[in-house]
């Protein structure tokens, strides 16, 4: 099958833009500035790769108004905001692989369980006993679903997805590979005796449109439930732990960890290896800086870095005298050496 392609004058059209340059040339892919190909799309919105537009051998490049003067490619097309631009293009380029169909023989089904129109289920998967699968509900090879687990419409699990029993998704979630869901969160009471794990009853539920990166664990609640709001995305290798629950629209960076029962109001930014601790209250629109330590409540629309956190400005007047101090120490140090000699 061949390649999808475009001309220039067709992505103009298809993202708005003037088009400087010959509309006949045809891009069947993107690619950086600096490796693009003439036939292939890149974009241009930031001053600091001047130098790479410059030389590069690109076939159309989306570039901003600023920088439209700048000697590069010739086939360009203006537009205000090129990268956002490109998501339009995507799809057009790289159209998604058909959509997978009917149920493998190596699957098993459980008793009870219901499966909607139109459902796939991938090679040796597992759906529990009274599983509810809704319409068009994609199950890959070797995926997980526990006894009375609830998946909506239009999900996507891909490979190697395990959904503990208490798990509840909605409409076109989307788990990438190894993704754990519902498992039990780490809760145990010291006794006499040793210690002791606390059962875990409450629920794990994905609201619509959540997507969560590969090998992210999601522990469901001891007695609450643990919730995350629709429309969040969560990167790969991400830690949400018993009874956390998410607001709508948060995005969670790499290798970040919530912990037990803090709450996150709606569109959090939290950037990679960010740690929370539990039973905190983080408001609406909050952002963290990537490394944060978070050991206290965070009021809304706040941005928050450093371990431990506290507020962007404090941080980076703090970080600032720290480098002051010592320059200053590494000063007196070459004038103590300078006496002595």
């Amino acid at each position: 099958m061949s390649e999808p392609a475009l001309t220039a004058e067709a992505v103009a059209h298809l993202v708005g833009g003037a088009l400087r340059g010959g509309g006949t040339v045809r891009v069947v892919r993107v690619a950086a500035l600096d490796r693009a190909a003439p036939n292939e799309l890149s974009f241009f919105s930031n001053p600091r790769y001047a130098s790479e537009f410059a030389s590069s051998r690109a076939g159309v490049v989306l570039i901003s108004p600023e920088l439209a003067a700048h000697e590069g490619p010739a086939c360009r097309i203006i537009v205000d905001k090129p990268q956002e631009a490109m998501l339009l293009v995507l799809p057009a380029l790289y159209p998604p692989p058909p959509r997978a169909t009917g149920i493998h023989p190596s699957a098993v089904i459980g008793k009870g369980a219901r499966l909607g129109k139109d459902v796939a289920i991938g090679a040796h998967s597992v759906i529990g006993e009274n599983a509810v699968l809704a319409d068009r509900v994609v199950i890959g090879p070797l995926c997980d679903v526990g006894r009375d687990v609830a998946i909506g419409e239009d999900s996507h699990l891909m490979s190697a997805v395990t959904l503990y029993p208490g798990t509840m998704l909605g409409a076109r979630v989307r788990l990438h590979a190894g993704v754990r869901v519902g498992s039990d969160g780490f809760g145990y009471v010291p006794t006499k005796t040793g210690v002791q794990k606390i059962p875990h009853v409450g629920r794990c539920i994905l609201e619509d449109d959540v997507e969560v990166g590969a090998n992210s664990t999601i522990d469901r609640g001891s007695i609450a439930d643990t919730v995350i709001g629709a429309g969040s995305k969560l990167d790969n290798l991400v830690m949400i732990a018993h009874n956390v629950r998410l607001g709508k629209m948060c995005l969670i960076a790499a290798q970040s960890g919530i912990a037990g029962s803090t709450r996150l109001g709606d569109g959090c930014m939290i950037g990679g290896q960010v740690g929370v601790t539990g039973h905190l209250e983080l408001g609406n629109n909050v952002k963290l800086g990537a490394g944060s330590g978070v050991m206290n409540d965070i009021p809304d629309g706040e941005m928050w870095s450093g371990a431990p956190a506290r507020p962007q400005r404090e941080w980076l007047k703090a970080t600032s005298a720290f480098y002051k101090l010592a320059d200053r120490m590494r000063e007196i140090e070459r004038q103590l050496r300078e006496r002595s000699s």
